[in-house]
């Protein structure tokens, strides 16, 4: 009890009391209330909200709204809450975090972390709608309707990352990640990807950490995965070519039956049933259904 006072506490002196509707102003108390709440993290830098920031939202009617200033409407930011953990950053931790993606990520990537839009970011606080850039007033309907994720289905996931992080925990959230692209909206999925790949970047800089004799076959695993994400992009052809360049005797044991799922899933995806079926039978149950929604994506 003594606990969950200690934590609520925590969450109210997280907000700010400079809006009409409380904004956070913690990040990391903030990402653990996301991760409680299985929602994505809504951030602004603090300078942002020094002035007006008009946005549109839709109604329930479906008529489009302007809203004069998104930090002080009372009507939209519970919207934003039902959805997201929103969170108002101040400009003196903008060094540190800097410095955790200095050298890791895009152009683009920084380009988003920097500007004064906003940024819809994972537990971990990494950024999700990087490539979501509009001239106009952004349109906070949209948003939810994009990014507006619930992460139950990563939670476990989350968890482990969050708990110890090490190649295991990165390596399965970037794959976990792959496969909750494939119920997301199609404007989403790519994003989605991106997100999956930090993770796996991280996985193969974690490498080194694991047993040197276990280093190549992990190596090679990273590599499978980075080919999984062609299929989640609609790009058959391409994990086909890919894999023809691997050789029988060089596929470690504990990557054949990636192997197989990989090409069993590109080759249905590509109307060739018959160069699919021999791989079908090295693949589990668990991967014939996964495998079959990425089909079902493909054609």
């Amino acid at each position: 009890m003594k606990k969950l006072y200690t934590t609520l506490a925590l969450v109210f002196f997280g907000m700010s009391i400079s809006f009409a509707q409380a904004w956070m102003t913690n990040l990391e108390i903030a990402q653990r209330l996301a991760q409680v709440q299985n929602k994505m993290v809504l951030m602004v830098w603090e300078e942002t909200t020094n002035y007006q920031y008009p946005v549109f939202v839709k109604d329930d009617r479906g008529r489009t709204i302007y809203i004069d200033n998104l930090f002080e409407d009372e009507e939209v930011s519970p919207l934003i809450w039902e959805y997201f953990v929103p969170v108002i950053v101040s400009e003196y931790r903008y060094a540190d975090l800097y410095e955790k993606i200095k050298g890791k990520r895009s152009q683009i990537y920084i380009d988003k972390f920097n500007d004064d839009s906003i940024k819809i970011m994972d537990v971990n606080g990494n950024i999700l709608n990087v490539s979501y850039f509009t001239e106009d007033f952004q349109n906070i309907t949209e948003i939810i309707r994009l990014y507006g994720l619930n992460t139950q289905y990563i939670a476990q996931e989350l968890k482990d990352y969050k708990s110890e992080k090490d190649f295991y925990s990165a390596y399965y959230l970037a794959s976990k990640y792959l496969d909750f692209a494939l119920y997301a909206d199609t404007k989403t999925r790519s994003s989605i990807v991106n997100l999956s790949n930090i993770y796996l970047q991280e996985a193969v800089e974690l490498i080194k950490e694991q047993e040197p004799e276990d280093r190549p076959s992990l190596e090679q695993r990273c590599e499978l995965l980075k080919i999984q994400e062609y299929l989640i992009l609609k790009r058959p052809k391409k994990v086909i070519r890919l894999l023809r360049k691997l050789k029988d005797e060089d596929i470690y044991e504990s990557n054949k039956s990636f192997v197989a799922f990989l090409y069993y899933t590109a080759y249905m995806s590509t109307d060739k049933p018959e160069d699919a079926e021999p791989w079908k039978a090295k693949i589990s149950l668990v991967n014939l259904s996964k495998a079959q929604k990425i089909i079902n994506l493909n054609t």
